[in-house]
């Protein structure tokens, strides 16, 4: 499998598809009396909680792909570096369309600025956008540290090394015939 990273433009996509819905929530709202904007601040807060352990988990893959192969002190799970990859990924993107659709809603409310429930649904969505637009950064940076360095194939000297100083056999192809 090949993963390849998110284009540029997804993000854009993400993030005007998220100002149209976040802009569109907030003229019905006003229209109807209704009170559905804003974002409560655990939203905010669980939102920089799931970013910081994103960029942890990419650092993790990170430090363990960038690691010379015979000093490698763990075995490291490949199905968890798929997982923090496809995290990364989800990460960007949600942060996008989150930060579209709270500016949206900003959009929107400024010119009722003056009331203080909507300045206080103003402050709680500007917090809440800068969280969103920190997650896609943290989603773009955690896809990049995801990424594996060339590899050095079955052949390379310190592959063979790092074989033989596990114990394990080595390739056929390196094997002497006596």
């Amino acid at each position: 499998m090949k993963a390849q990273r998110t284009p540029w433009w997804y993000y854009l996509v993400a993030l005007a598809l998220g100002l149209g819905a976040g802009a569109g929530l907030a003229a019905y709202s006003d229209r109807m009396n209704e009170p559905l904007i804003g974002a409560p601040w655990f939203v905010a807060a669980l939102l920089a909680i799931l970013g910081v352990v994103v960029l942890v988990l990419s650092w993790q893959v990170h430090k363990y792909a960038t690691t010379d192969p015979a000093k490698r002190s763990s075995v490291f799970d490949v199905t968890k570096a798929v997982y923090t990859l496809v995290l990364a990924k989800a990460l960007g993107l949600a942060g996008a369309a989150l930060a579209g659709w709270y500016g949206g809603q900003i959009l929107v409310m400024l010119p009722h600025g003056e009331a203080s429930y909507f300045s206080h649904a103003i402050i709680e969505c500007v917090v809440t956008g800068a969280v969103g637009l920190a997650d896609m950064s943290i989603g773009i940076i955690g896809e990049w540290l995801c990424q594996l360095p060339p590899s050095e194939g079955p052949e390379h000297p310190k592959t063979i090394e790092a074989s033989r100083s596990r114990g394990l056999a080595q390739p056929a192809a390196n094997r002497s015939v006596e």
